[in-house]
């Protein structure tokens, strides 16, 4: 990222934003933008990876650097002037878990610097906001914690149902109208919601062919992460914690990792309505649950079933499928392994196809881990 110490003036300055969201959690920020000042955006610079291609532009990290301060400069006098203006982004694809492709973005270099300024004031206001049960692309937290918080919230709540949800292309489906509007209840500064703007609205070059998506924020892009959290955090987290848990008979908890979730419930009853509940919810902001990549399932301790795992589901999360299996001293427990999906991929990239493997799945696993 860089080889120089954060700047105090950006730290002080966060810090206070942060402190002042956490003292007064019903705040509206409307003066924010004047914050980005050259320092701020040298400390975005700081930030911003140097190591990913050029953007639309063909500038290099390491050509904007040769003129670096002029470059800063430049682009604060525009930011400060309103001519700053976003170039598109160059849309390549990559294959997806489930076999097909997902679009990621590659912005101009400039855009990423300015994407970082603007996304480090939300990133410091919302950070005290954000619910427990969220993990992705958050300060000090990893996907590794999130997997732990998943097997031990089922191994000691008694939780026998999991809501395995899917939400279809989250990252393109975003109605930015929605977007927009959760952001001003907490960040209502026209200047910084039109920069954001001008960030969506740059277009997408995909194949040569200029795009300008209504809807959906560049996976991929430096901001796009504290977007999809913050609408996911309005979507799910908050109305999970608020509204759906209280009506609820048993124990049940979220775990979400940006758009990647599962609920746990100690009751079938609980865990069927929570199934019928999430597609309403999230259609609300234009958002859709993928009936076919959604399913409920059995998932209870097998000692409750008289100490047989026969049957029992398992739970696909973060790329490792979770099971009961007994421990060497014959304690039932929940393991993971690389879900089956992934590892046919895994294997066919490797070898070029599917090889005819003879072992079984776990013993594969044991290989490439």
């Amino acid at each position: 990222m860089g080889d120089t110490l954060r700047s105090p003036t950006v730290t002080t300055k966060l810090q206070r934003l942060a402190e002042q969201a956490a003292r007064d959690p019903k705040r509206v920020f409307t003066t924010l933008a004047h914050l980005i000042d050259e320092d701020f955006l040298r400390e975005a610079y700081r930030q911003t990876s140097k190591s990913s291609a050029a953007g639309i532009d063909g500038v290099t990290a390491t050509q904007y650097a040769e003129h670096l301060e002029e470059n800063l400069r430049d682009l604060h006098d525009r930011l400060r002037s309103g001519r700053y203006q976003a170039a598109p982004v160059v849309r390549v694809w990559l294959e997806k878990e489930d076999g097909g492709q997902r679009p990621i973005g590659k912005p101009a270099f400039e855009d990423k610097i300015v994407q970082r300024a603007v996304a480090m004031l939300p990133e410091a206001i919302y950070e005290q906001d954000f619910s427990d049960s969220s993990y992705g692309f958050r300060p000090g937290r990893s996907p590794h914690e999130a997997l732990r918080e998943v097997r031990t919230r089922c191994m000691t709540e008694g939780i026998g149902w999991i809501v395995d949800a899917d939400v279809s292309g989250y990252f393109d489906s975003i109605d930015r109208t929605h977007l927009r509007a959760i952001l001003r209840q907490r960040v209502n500064d026209g200047s910084l919601l039109c920069l954001i703007g001008k960030g969506l609205r740059a277009g997408v070059m995909d194949g040569g062919v200029l795009q300008h998506p209504e809807t959906g924020v560049v996976q991929g892009g430096v901001i796009s992460p504290v977007l999809a959290n913050v609408m996911l955090h309005h979507v799910l987290d908050v109305w999970f914690a608020q509204e759906v848990q209280p009506r609820l008979k048993g124990r049940s908890f979220l775990t979400r990792f940006a758009d990647d979730f599962v609920i746990g419930c100690e009751r079938e009853a609980d865990a069927r309505r929570v199934m019928a509940v999430l597609p309403k919810r999230f259609a609300r902001f234009g958002l859709r649950i993928h009936p076919e990549k959604t399913a409920l399932m059995a998932f209870s301790t097998p000692s409750a079933r008289q100490g047989s795992a026969e049957g029992n589901g398992t739970c696909d999360f973060l790329g490792l499928t979770h099971y009961w299996a007994q421990s060497r001293r014959g304690y039932w427990v929940i393991k993971r392994k690389t879900a089956r999906k992934r590892l046919r991929r895994t294997t066919k990239a490797l070898w070029g196809c599917v090889p005819p493997f003879t072992q079984s799945s776990d013993t594969i696993v044991s290989i490439y881990h």
